[in-house]
């Protein structure tokens, strides 16, 4: 892991945001974004967000913006917000309003091949 950023408590289901995960993953950074930006989705939004905080926290670091690419990304659950609504015969109905924590981790190639050599 080079950098890493996290988006913490944001207002949309995980559920809506791991579907764009595989798609960015073990991806380099040019191609992510250009994959994020053309995604309408509000979940594509939030992970382009963070992988920007990540490259800057990279380019922060030393590490060459060119050379990065995605080892980790990740969609978690947050806490739940839990409201109830008016429901017939004088009932109430739980909505149950979800979080998430993104996480996303940068890595460059040549950490990983330095990994699998034997010492």
């Amino acid at each position: 892991m080079v950098a890493k950023a996290e988006a913490k408590y944001l207002r949309i289901s995980p559920f809506k945001v791991r579907p764009v995960l595989p798609l960015i993953k073990k991806a380099n950074i040019d191609k992510a974004t250009a994959i994020l930006s053309a995604l309408t989705n509000k979940g594509a939004y939030y992970l382009k967000k963070v992988l920007k905080s990540a490259v800057a926290n990279a380019k922060h670091k030393g590490y060459d913006e060119s050379k990065l690419f995605i080892s980790k990304a990740i969609a978690n659950p947050g806490p739940i917000l839990k409201r109830y609504r008016a429901a017939s015969f004088g009932r109430a109905s739980p909505i149950k309003k979800r979080m998430a924590h993104i996480l996303i981790e940068l890595d460059t190639p040549e950490k990983i091949i330095q990994k699998g050599k034997p010492t």
